[in-house]
């Protein structure tokens, strides 16, 4: 159903007398220069925006800052999202954060909160539960990032982890 726009225009006649002031036919003399005319509000946004995103507020490109970030997460911006300390405001520590659990870490990963992310198989990483399936498991049933058969991002053009090549460790210095 297509939201139909109304336009407002108010209903003021106004008359030049014959020294070319304003006359106010219908206020009875008062001057109409000086009364201000109600705005009405534009009506309000529904749905994904022109770029496909569900909330305008999360689209990077409606919601882009002078600096290329999210205008709510640029530090350089003053983004809402960006506590006193310079860090993201649900993670801080001292700002008392929502992601912040009672024992004073992430609340998603503490296991004595049970956090979601914390699998029932042991207490580890859900993501990395052969278990549960979890996504950073590959086919082979290793870490997907170590697997030299997936082409995993820790395994260095000469087929060793990438922090324990010293061909690698070499380049980078």
């Amino acid at each position: 159903m297509a939201m139909k726009t109304t336009i407002w225009r108010p209903n003021v006649r106004v008359t030049l007398d014959e020294y070319g002031e304003v006359e106010d036919t219908e206020r009875g003399g008062e001057e109409v220069t000086k009364k201000g005319t109600k705005r009405k509000r534009a009506p309000p946004t529904k749905g994904p925006c022109e770029h496909g995103v569900k909330y305008r507020s999360n689209c990077k490109v409606c919601s882009a800052c002078p600096h290329g970030r999210q205008r709510s997460v640029c530090k350089e911006c003053g983004g809402a999202s960006i506590c006193e300390h310079g860090r993201m405001r649900s993670r801080c520590k001292e700002c008392g954060g929502g992601s912040i659990c009672e024992h004073g870490r992430r609340r998603s990963t503490c296991k004595e909160c049970g956090g979601a992310s914390i699998c029932e198989h042991g207490g580890r990483m859900r993501s990395q539960c052969k278990e549960c399936g979890g996504g950073g498991i590959c086919e082979h049933g290793r870490r997907r990032s170590r697997c030299k058969e997936c082409g995993g991002s820790e395994i260095c053009e000469h087929g060793r982890r990438r922090s324990r090549c010293k061909d690698c460790r070499g380049e980078r210095l």
